[in-house]
């Protein structure tokens, strides 16, 4: 059977979005930062924010959507809260920049956060919460994106976004509980990885433009729409995501005319040692986290699949899907961006 997957070494997807990223005119600091952020979703496993988010992200460029050359800046601080623009470049500088922002914050005041507006794709929430978990701190973050998820209760409009949320804690060694998921039962990148394989996508995840149940994820391309996780429990996630990542950013909630069709983003952080010594605390949240693991044969805890995937990718490689290895060939073509083998060992 042959494969579905090209097989690439980290350091090869890196270079080549970095490359592919000047060449449409990032610059290279936030080129290595987006490139960065790219590769470490598809070594977590989810090539859903991995490299095929290229394709869409020069599609923004074209229609200026992105301002590859902005750089985010704060614009505003009171006590252990700041706003920072992202001045409508990449999501990831933006985020990046304001996860340092929030672990001063904190640092400072117990608690740091930072609303982020004018704010594009940050990437996977996780690696910003995981980052901060890692200097000690509690890291929630929350973000509201394009309408493509109907509300709760039989109406099959687009009123929200996928929503995700992630929360992290810090571990013992460095390491972290990472939990990152979205509103919705599925995120729209992982949809469109079915849709590109020319596999159903589950039962209960979308329904097609008529508002009928269904597991075809072209239905939601031709006008369907995504269903909150979980009912009632999904919906009312989605809603307080509107309420504040959309209107503390001003970015607006998704279905309103006033939305700018960005991705209001809010990071909170908390320093565990403003409320007990954090070196108890991770004795006791690893603790935990064993006693977890050792209560039955399938139990992990979140955010060690994450790591184990990045184990296995790191040695590995990474696979990309044969349709998005061939997209990232279009575009490497189309910008004059060199491009070589980059399996393990080729």
């Amino acid at each position: 059977m042959a494969s579905t997957s090209h097989v690439s070494t980290a350091d090869h997807l890196r270079d080549l979005a970095r490359d592919i990223l000047q060449a449409a005119g990032t610059p290279p600091e936030t080129a290595a930062v987006v490139a960065a952020s790219l590769v470490d979703a598809d070594l977590a496993g989810h090539g859903s924010h991995g490299v095929r988010r290229l394709v869409p992200y020069l599609d923004m460029i074209e229609t200026g959507m992105i301002v590859p050359a902005a750089r985010p800046h704060v614009v505003s601080r009171r006590g252990g809260t700041a706003v920072v623009s992202g001045r409508r470049g990449f999501g990831q500088a933006a985020a990046r920049l304001s996860a340092a922002e929030a672990a001063e914050l904190a640092g400072a005041h117990g608690v740091g956060v930072v609303a982020i507006g004018e704010c594009n794709h940050v990437g996977r929430l996780g690696e910003y919460a995981e980052t901060l978990a890692r200097q000690g701190l509690i890291a929630q973050i929350v973000g509201n994106a394009d309408p493509t998820v109907a509300p709760y209760g039989g109406a099959h409009r687009r009123m929200l976004g996928t929503n995700p949320i992630a929360w992290a804690a810090p571990r013992a060694g460095g390491e972290a509980v990472v939990m990152d998921w979205a509103s919705a039962a599925m995120a729209e990148g992982k949809l469109a990885l079915l849709s590109a394989a020319g596999e159903a996508a589950p039962e209960g995840v979308l329904v097609d433009a008529g508002g009928r149940p269904s597991t075809d994820p072209g239905d939601f391309y031709r006008g369907g729409a995504l269903l909150p996780f979980g009912g009632h429990k999904g919906y009312g996630l989605s809603v307080l995501v509107e309420l504040v990542g959309g209107l503390l950013t001003g970015t607006g909630v998704s279905c309103s005319e006033a939305y700018d069709g960005t991705f209001g983003t809010v990071i909170t952080a908390l320093d565990v040692a403003a409320f007990v010594p954090l070196d108890a605390y991770v004795d006791q949240a690893e603790s935990f986290c064993r006693a977890l693991r050792e209560s039955g044969p399938g139990v992990v805890v979140p955010g060690e699949p994450e790591a184990e995937a990045r184990r296995t990718r790191l040695a590995e490689g990474i696979p990309v899907p044969h349709a998005v290895w061939a997209e990232l060939g279009g575009l490497a073509a189309r910008l004059g961006v060199p491009w070589a083998d980059s399996s393990p060992g080729g």
